[in-house]
Parts: C-alpha cells; sequence; structure tokens
C-alpha cells in the first residue's frame, strides 16, 4: 500500500480504523490527522468515492506525503482540524491525537491535551459543519481519553454513535466509533438553522445556539428527565409574557422544542460585581419591576430568591430566562423572593462594595406588609429603599 510510513508508520489504531474506512467509505472523503496516509489511500481505493481530502496540521507529514502518495483521488492540505478546510462531505475520519498530557510524550501524533480528549471535543464541536445530511463520521479513540467524556461531547454535538469496533492492547482498549446526524439535529437544519452548538444544560432542557439569520437559542427536553409537558408550559408562558416585554423573545415553537433569541450578557451577580453604583440600582429597579408584573399576573416563576442563572443583564437591561416552572397562583411571590435574594449575605457585600446599602430590618418590613397587600403603594416603598 502506498503510505508515508517513514513520518509515522501506521499502529494498531490505524488498522482497525482502516478496516472501517474500507467498508463505509463513498462519495466525497476528508481524512483529519491522516499522518502515514492509510486511512485516505484505504478510501481512495473504494471505487465509489469521488474524492479524499488528507490533512494533517504538520507541515512536514503534508509534504512527505505528497511525495510519496501518487493518487488522482487524493489532495492533501495543511490544517489544524477544520481551519483550512471548505464544503461538506459524505465521510470524515479521524485518528485523533488521544494521550494525555501527563505522560510526558511531546508527540503531536499521539498527545491529546491535558486531559487527553481536548483534540477531540473540538473536532466534535466543529464537525456538523462540515458533514452531510446523511454523511457519516469514523473516529478512533483510547480508554485513555475516558469514553464516557467522548460519548457526553457526541451527544451534546446532536449526534447518534454506534461502536464498530474494539481491540485491548496492554493497557488500554481502542474504540472505533461510527456518528451521524441526530433526527433532531437534521429537523433543526431543514429549518435553515445552522452552526448549531452545545450551550447547556438543566434538570429538565437541553439548551444549543444555532443560527437563522442572526444568533438563536434552541431548547429541548433533558432525555434524562423525567418532567412532563415542561417545553410547552415554557413556550406557553414565554408567549404570554412577551406580551409584557418579559423574557427573550419567542421566534417558533414545535412539540419537542422552542427557539427563542439570543441574549449575550451577565449573569446577574457577575454584573453586580463589575458595574457600577447607578447602573446597578437602574437594574435592581427594572427587575423588580418585572418581578412586580408578575405578580400582578398572579403568575409565579420560581428561583427568584435565587435567580443566578435566571436574569442575564444585556446592555444594562434584565433579561428573565428559564420559565419551565412557571404556573398561576393565588398569591405570587416574585417580588418578595427578589427581596430575599438581595438580603443575602454574599449579594448585601457586593452591593456595600458599590455604597449600595440596603436597610435589611427595614426591607423585611417592607416585604411583609406588600406580601399581605400587592399593591402599587406598598411595592413603591420597596423600591423606595434603594
Amino acid at each position: 500500500m502506498e503510505s508515508c510510513k517513514s513520518v509515522y508508520d501506521p499502529q494498531e489504531d490505524s488498522t482497525i480504523l482502516e478496516s472501517c474506512v474500507k467498508q463505509y467509505a463513498k462519495g466525497k472523503v476528508l481524512d483529519i490527522g491522516t499522518g502515514s496516509g492509510i486511512q485516505a489511500v484505504a478510501a481512495a481505493q473504494k471505487s465509489d468515492v469521488k474524492s479524499v481530502l488528507a490533512t494533517d496540521i504538520q507541515e512536514g507529514v503534508i509534504k512527505y506525503c505528497k511525495e510519496t502518495i501518487k493518487n488522482r483521488k487524493i489532495k492533501f492540505l495543511q490544517s489544524d482540524l477544520f481551519q483550512n478546510i471548505k464544503g461538506k462531505f459524505d465521510l470524515i475520519i479521524f485518528n485523533p491525537p488521544y494521550l494525555p498530557q501527563e505522560l510526558k510524550l511531546k508527540d503531536l501524533t499521539l498527545e491529546g491535551g491535558k486531559k487527553g480528549y481536548e483534540v477531540i471535543e473540538r473536532f466534535l464541536d466543529e464537525v456538523n459543519n462540515f458533514l452531510n445530511k446523511e454523511g457519516i463520521v469514523l473516529v478512533v479513540f483510547s480508554s485513555l481519553t475516558k469514553k464516557e467524556k467522548v460519548e457526553e461531547f457526541i451527544k451534546n454535538n446532536l449526534l447518534d454513535f454506534e461502536e464498530l469496533g474494539k481491540l485491548h492492547i496492554f493497557f488500554e482498549d481502542i474504540y472505533v466509533y461510527l456518528l451521524r446526524k441526530n433526527d433532531f439535529l437534521k429537523k433543526l437544519e431543514n429549518k435553515n438553522i445552522k452552526n448549531v452548538k452545545y450551550l447547556t444544560k438543566g434538570h429538565r432542557g437541553l439548551l444549543f445556539t444555532g443560527f437563522r439569520n442572526k444568533k438563536i437559542v434552541i431548547k429541548t427536553k433533558n432525555p434524562k428527565s423525567q418532567a412532563i409537558n415542561r417545553i410547552e408550559n415554557e413556550t406557553k408562558w414565554l408567549k404570554k409574557l412577551n406580551e409584557h416585554k418579559i423574557g427573550p423573545k419567542l421566534l417558533r415553537s414545535e412539540n419537542s422544542y422552542f427557539i427563542y433569541e439570543y441574549i449575550g450578557g451577565d449573569f446577574v451577580v457577575d454584573y453586580l460585581e463589575k458595574s457600577g453604583k447607578t447602573k446597578i440600582k437602574k437594574v435592581i429597579k427594572n427587575i423588580f419591576g418585572q418581578m412586580f408584573v408578575l405578580d400582578k399576573l398572579r403568575v409565579d416563576k420560581e428561583e427568584m430568591h435565587h435567580p443566578v442563572k435566571h436574569i442575564i443583564i444585556s446592555k444594562d437591561r434584565p433579561y428573565l430566562l428559564d420559565f419551565e416552572r412557571t404556573h398561576h397562583v393565588q398569591s405570587p411571590k416574585n417580588v418578595t423572593q427578589f427581596c430575599q435574594f438581595l438580603m443575602g449575605y454574599h449579594i448585601g457585600e457586593i452591593l456595600k462594595n458599590k455604597k449600595i446599602n440596603i436597610d435589611r430590618k427595614k426591607l423585611i418590613k417592607l416585604a411583609k406588609i406588600y406580601k399581605i397587600k400587592q399593591n402599587n403603594k406598598n411595592f413603591r416603598k420597596i423600591i423606595q429603599i434603594l
């Protein structure tokens, strides 16, 4: 077989991956981290493969492979993962470096970052943008990389996976996985939503960012959650509260997910720590105003006594996030819960450092009065304490 073995002699991981490439390669193929060129050559030998783009971060590897491998189907390109790559592919092959830096190897062909999985994580974060709708990925990795972390990265990027092979060698297991876009990602891409990236997860929901004319957030149910109808409930309340200028703008909703505008900024505690007195007081009053609107609507948002991930401030304007648990009540407690938040020791210290001194005893007294009679007069007394 044509290869550049003097640059990087194929090991067991390359051999087990090669057997899968021979089985699955078709159409346009991308071989990332080509090394010896073994995977590129294996793919090019198949009649239903149109072209192979073989890349490597090391200039010497590309130079040597160009001189050694002569195949009209194969083109070689120096690139750090997808940095210099354009277009989409039917098969993407990746044999990443996967040994932790702690082994002190100092070899780009073997070392995958401090933990061993950083390079694979970077690859998986970008791969969907270069994969055709029905395309597949073949990736090989070691148990030293931490199999559970690799599978976490795969799921976070809305990919399904299948184990094609496993080989035990001395102190490690070598795995070959086949990856493909899952149905949810295909559904989003059919709606012209591009560049879908994992953002974060909660107990009940998973959040992704995407791009459709502008940056958006997509929220769907966390498959590990046993909660029922949370997506439907949040969609209903976000739509209703948007009418009162509360929450990010709802853009679209389906049975299993909804989309809203992306709000970039700082969560409330971070904002308080980095902003000045005048801006802080204005933002706190704005938040209280939104809490009062919720109270008048007889709606409880929940979590407002500890809203560290429920309020984000963008351009000095606060937005409420996460309406999963929002519900109608006879005696709402949004204003009083936010009073509790401000009376907490940590927040109190932050405000004190900004020369914002809140009379805690007076605020407790006013919150109790407001709780009994939730009207404009009692609400204004709370605001005036600032």
